[in-house]
Order: structure tokens, then C-alpha cells, then sequence
């Protein structure tokens, strides 16, 4: 089948993916290690689903028995200018780049079905896929994607734990094509970071206790998106204005001068670094409609304007005190927490006489 593989990942390509390889669903047998001690740690936080399905997360031979081959697939996103200058931007919220536009598991996935159906459909041509079947993925099932990925040697896991590659960079999107189809693996990859450590420093709260080791619980990214409370006041000046994830350590990583250019519209830029006073007072059915269409939605109204409001108490900014002291009576508890900790820190005077507030 070598020389459908071939046309399989030039048909990628065409589609918008920038690089295609293959892998064994039984490829990465130490994952299911590392997930259990991963788990043991407690280190997934408020993340409940990792926990569930383990036997299928920690082994893709698991999850579809019947799958020979795994395709998988890199599609870029890389932003035009470097995102750490939102971060200096007082006033605006910084948002992580994969969610300036819009939602990548719809654009993705549509890709990746094309991709699936064109397989299928050449193997049946060639008398060499009768019946075959084809699951597609796009973070969203029990599948280490980026395990699997290193694997296909379509990069590897950096310090950081993400995906990067040398022809790439580490802004891109990875999307799965399990097959029953038996094609040919590629070759793994294997790090090429050396003794680089810039990612590691560029975190701003300290969320990785060594190299390819991440401790989600202090990362910005799971606290402004997955973390459903208020947040640990020891951490939330370190936040500084990022309101919807964070891309510090992507941003630092030295192999994105060989970053490829985003070929998606889609990924472009529609939310840049809002102001805060438009967010902090947004309701349910205006955040619904601001967001519509992106992955920030799905957070929700609360989650946001709590990030905010923690972006409002960094800022120094003491004409938003007003907007914070609004929404100290907030109907979301967690919400009015954020609220008297923003007045707590711009007028520090007057936020000692607000009690239950978090201390900082």
C-alpha cells in the first residue's frame, strides 16, 4: 500500500494539512504508564475526563480494535506577530492565538472527513480497502494525540509538552484518521531540544517542575479554561491580563523561526486583545454572542468575566475600579470573589473592609 499512503498524504496536503505521517495504534506502549502516575499525582485538577476511559486513553489499540493504521495530521495556526505583546497591552485581555478565530475542532475535523472519505474511497478503487472503515479524531475523544504524533514523526513532545516539529514550528493543530486500512508507519521522532530550556523559563507561573513535565494546576491555560473556582489568590497576580489561555512557552521555543505559515482564513485573528471594561460586563446572552463560533464559549459567561476581573485587579489600571466594584453583589459567587479581590488591589485601602475576599 505504499503507493496509496503516498497519494494519501499528497491528498492531505491538498486539503490544508501541512504534514501527514502513519503510525501503529500500538505504537506508544509507556503512555498508559505515564497517564496512570500522571493520575496517581492528582496533577489533572478539576480535569475529571481524564480519569475516565483510561483504558482507552492510555492504549489506541484499545479504543478501536479493529484499527491497523493511524494517520496523523498537522494543520498550522501560526499567528502573524508575536502574542506576548498582549500580555503587555494594560487594559486588554491577552487570548491564546488557537482561539483568536474559530473553533478549530469544527475546521479541523471537516478536513480530516474529506481526507478519511478520499482514502476510503481510493483503497476501495485499488480492490485494496473493501469494507474498510476510518474514525476521525480531533481532541476531543480519549486519544493521546500527541504521543501518537511523535510516534508518526510528525515531531516531537518539547519541554513543554507540546507538539513541535522543525519544519513547523509548535503552532499547529493535530488531528487523527484511525484506519483499518494496514499502510506503512513512518519512522519516529526524537527531541531535538537540547539543552534549550527558554519555554520553561518563559512560563509566569511556574507550571513546569522539570523538562517534559507539566503540573496543569499552576498552568494559566487550564486555570483561565478548565479550573471552575476561584483560583488560588497566590497565583492570580501572576496571571497578569490573560483571560483565555496562554502562550508563553509556545511563544518562547526557538524552532518557530522555521514556523510554517497558517493557510486557514479561519485562524485568523477576530477577538485580538479586547478591552476589559467590554468584557467585564458582558451577561450570558452577550458573551454567547461575542463568542460565538469560537472555542472561548465554552467556558461560559462566569469563567470569563472572572478571568477578567483578575486581569482588572492586575492592571494598576484605577479606572476600572469602578466595573469591579459593580460586580462585588455578582449573582456567581466566584465571579463576586474575583470582583472584591480587583478592588482589593487597585484601591487596597478600601478592600480592607471587604471581607471573604482571597488574600494576595
Amino acid at each position: 500500500m505504499q503507493d496509496l499512503k503516498t497519494r494519501l498524504i499528497e491528498r492531505a496536503l491538498a486539503e490544508g494539512f501541512s504534514k501527514a505521517r502513519v503510525t501503529r495504534p500500538d505504537a506508544i506502549p509507556e503512555a498508559m504508564g505515564r497517564l496512570r502516575a500522571f493520575l496517581d499525582a492528582g496533577m489533572q485538577g478539576e480535569m475529571g475526563w481524564m480519569a475516565e476511559r483510561v483504558a482507552w486513553r492510555g492504549d489506541p489499540a484499545a479504543l478501536w480494535p479493529e484499527a491497523r493504521s493511524v494517520v496523523m495530521l498537522a494543520e498550522v495556526y501560526t499567528p502573524e506577530s508575536d502574542p506576548r505583546a498582549a500580555t503587555r497591552m494594560a487594559g486588554h485581555g491577552a487570548i491564546s492565538v488557537y482561539a483568536q478565530g474559530k473553533d478549530y475542532h469544527d475546521l479541523v475535523k471537516r478536513r480530516l472527513k474529506r481526507v478519511g472519505r478520499w482514502l476510503l474511497d481510493a483503497a476501495k478503487a485499488e480492490g485494496l480497502g473493501e469494507g474498510a472503515e476510518i474514525k476521525v479524531f480531533v481532541d476531543t475523544a480519549p486519544v493521546m494525540e500527541k504521543p501518537l504524533a511523535q510516534a508518526a514523526g510528525l515531531g516531537w513532545q518539547g519541554k513543554h509538552t507540546n507538539l513541535l516539529a522543525r519544519d513547523l514550528g509548535n503552532w499547529f493543530f493535530l488531528g487523527a484518521i484511525f484506519t483499518t486500512l494496514d499502510l506503512a508507519p513512518d519512522a519516529s521522532e526524537v527531541s531535538h531540544c537540547g539543552n534549550c530550556r527558554a519555554c520553561l523559563d518563559a512560563c509566569p507561573t511556574g507550571a513546569f517542575p522539570a523538562p517534559y513535565r507539566l503540573d496543569p494546576r499552576r498552568c494559566v491555560s487550564y486555570l483561565t479554561i478548565e479550573h471552575s473556582g476561584p483560583v488560588d489568590p497566590g497565583l492570580r497576580a501572576l496571571m497578569g491580563n490573560r483571560i483565555y489561555g496562554c502562550d508563553d512557552c509556545l511563544a518562547a521555543c526557538p524552532w518557530n523561526k522555521f514556523a510554517a505559515e497558517a493557510r486557514e482564513i479561519g485562524y485568523a485573528a477576530r477577538h485580538g486583545a479586547p478591552p476589559l471594561a467590554e468584557l467585564a460586563v458582558l451577561d450570558d446572552a452577550g458573551f454567547r454572542a461575542r463568542f460565538a463560533g469560537s472555542p472561548i464559549k465554552r467556558i461560559g459567561r462566569g469563567r470569563m468575566v472572572r478571568n477578567v476581573l483578575y486581569a482588572i485587579g492586575n492592571s494598576g489600571d484605577g479606572g476600572l475600579l469602578a466595573l469591579a466594584r459593580g460586580l462585588c453583589g455578582d449573582a456567581d459567587p466566584v465571579v463576586a470573589d474575583a470582583a472584591r479581590w480587583a478592588v482589593a488591589r487597585l484601591a487596597p485601602d478600601a478592600g480592607k473592609a471587604n471581607h471573604g475576599i482571597g488574600d494576595a
